[in-house]
């Protein structure tokens, strides 16, 4: 089982950036592929970006694509999500999330607890 934790988010105003980051724990990190998805209030858990295992390709909803930037530290057991020009509409809780394979499938095999990103206009 592996334990994630993520970190970073906070209050921002419109055009800023913040990064987040997921510490991972529990499993061999490097082996698996790595995700972010978020959720906004009343609203689904939508994906937002993934990672494969080497860090050699990424993959970002078309809503980030250009203004977030997913990375991975494999000796650190840490993955990134750099996010800049940062729009209200990105306001929503943030989660880490580990793939069940060491290519970004779609399906998640463990959730972190979420950090809170809130741009404001």
């Amino acid at each position: 089982q592996v334990q994630l934790v993520e970190s970073g988010g906070g209050l921002v105003q419109a055009g800023g950036s913040l990064r987040l980051s997921c510490a991972a724990s529990g499993r061999t990190f490097s082996a698996y592929a790595m995700g972010w998805f978020r959720q906004a209030p009343g609203k689904e858990r939508d994906f937002v970006a993934a990672i494969n295992w080497s860090g050699g390709y990424a993959y970002y909803a078309d809503s980030v694509k250009g203004r977030f930037t997913i990375s991975r530290d494999n000796a650190k057991n840490t993955v990134y999500l750099q996010m800049n020009s940062l729009k209200p509409e990105d306001t929503a809780v943030y989660y880490c999330a580990t793939s069940s394979s060491s290519n970004w499938s779609g399906r998640v095999g463990s959730w972190g607890q979420g950090t809170q990103v809130t741009v404001s206009s």
